[in-house]
């Protein structure tokens, strides 16, 4: 209750502070805001806002009802969320944040998923997307293709380990059951082959009638349902523009007040208690408040440091996801009733162990030559044409989808097999 009640004049009192340096650096200022901007037009309005737009339309189709009858078998023993969880981590994973938390904030206005089930969500689909770990950090921060796969396999991978452990997060909780949360019963006195059939076609017709329903209950025409998807869409890119512009003035003022070196020090002492390099200070404290920065700074960090540590290290940053980041994912949290502290507490742990697992998996898979194989990805080109990099990401999320659907038609599958056994 104290610190809530200390929080609002705090917060002014560093504004207060902010709006003074301004004054005094007005011209870095204006230098920051501008490299803001750039940042946001040039990468994150080409990349984001198709897939805002995308995902707001495939909503008012009924398409995320479809995904969530057919991976409601997958997504709820392994996460504890519905189906349509597999649909927002597909999205999620491709598109980068904040995609993640928008369609989560979606399904919660729609009543498809509890608050304990989009804080589940919300705490593992919030990850950086391939083209930008790929191209960016890999080939265009480290100059390292090969880096791709290790970090891929350490940030996504801690992202799902992420969300097993976030399966246990309120359980006590009494939560209302969705409508997407569907089991199929096997029928009594079936074969295995008859089985599988009326399950695939069954499973299947739940789908479709459940995408069906969706869209008559939405009810807008085409045109409405696109025109609706652009407004909201511009609006969120907006305040992402906005939050990102505010950070990097903001760090550009620390700078300038002598606070970012502070800091420096700090997180050098820390590092070298750790038995770390403490050269990596500056794309940490960086990575703290902006990814880009934070991991632009690992890949140009002295090349005295280890390379696994300064992948380590961007690691890390890209799961932290940096406090532009959050607070891009606080303002769509708001007002849907899911709380922020989970999802940081969420954000920690997964940085955590994506920079332990990319030390762990360091050796293996960078002397294994499967990383060489990423080269022959669009990111690994250097991303010359967004036409070709939209394409890649389009195909993953197709790839992404239809390997869920599998794998959740087979569980049902295995489940139906070993009821039909047990009867025997």
């Amino acid at each position: 209750m104290i610190l809530k009640r200390l929080a609002v004049p705090v917060l002014g009192l560093l504004l207060a502070g902010c709006m003074l340096l301004m004054l005094v650096h007005p011209a870095s200022s204006l230098t920051a805001a501008l490299r803001g901007l750039s940042i946001w037009w040039d990468v994150l309005f080409p990349s984001l806002f198709p897939f805002f737009v995308i995902s707001e339309i495939m909503l008012g189709f009924g398409v995320v009802h479809l995904f969530g009858a057919l991976l409601d078998p997958l997504m709820r023993p392994l996460f504890n969320i519905p189906g349509a969880g597999g649909f927002v981590a597909a999205m999620g994973y491709v598109s980068g944040y904040p995609v993640g938390a928008k369609l989560t904030a979606k399904l919660r206005e729609q009543q498809l998923i509890s608050r304990v089930e989009g804080e589940r969500l919300v705490a593992f689909t919030t990850s950086s997307d391939p083209i930008f770990l790929l191209g960016a950090v890999s080939v265009g921060f480290f100059h390292d293709a090969s880096l791709g796969l290790v970090l891929a396999l350490a940030h996504y991978g801690g992202g799902l380990i992420v969300g097993f452990l976030m399966s246990f997060y309120g359980r006590r909780d009494k939560e209302a059951p969705n409508s997407v949360s569907q089991s199929g019963k096997p029928a009594p006195r079936t074969t295995v082959r008859e089985a599988s059939n009326e399950l695939h076609t069954g499973r299947l017709r739940m789908a479709l009638r459940s995408m069906a329903e969706a869209r008559r209950k939405d009810g807008r025409s085409i045109g409405e349902l696109l025109k609706g998807a652009i407004q909201s869409s511009l609006q969120l890119i907006i305040v992402v523009g906005g939050l990102v512009v505010f950070f990097t003035v903001l760090m550009e003022l620390l700078d300038r007040a002598g606070i970012m070196s502070s800091l420096f020090t700090f997180t050098d002492r820390l590092l070298s208690l750790a038995g770390f390099p403490e050269e990596m200070s500056a794309a940490l404290v960086s990575g703290l408040f902006e990814v880009t920065l934070g991991a632009r700074s690992a890949g140009e960090a002295s090349t005295s440091v280890p390379l696994q540590f300064k992948a380590a290290a961007a690691a890390f940053i890209l799961s932290w996801g940096g406090l532009s980041v959050h607070a891009q994912v606080a303002s769509i949290l708001n007002g849907t009733g899911l709380r922020y502290l989970p999802f940081m507490a969420a954000r920690l742990v997964h940085a955590l162990l994506a920079a332990g697992l990319l030390l762990i998996l360091w050796e293996p898979v960078m002397n294994s030559g499967l990383s060489v194989s990423l080269r022959s990805l669009p990111a690994a080109a250097g991303l010359s044409s967004p036409v070709q990099g939209f394409a890649f990401s389009l195909s993953l999320l197709a790839m992404l989808l239809i390997a869920a659907s599998l794998l959740s038609l087979l569980i049902l599958l295995l489940r139906r097999m070993q009821g039909l056994w047990q009867r025997r």
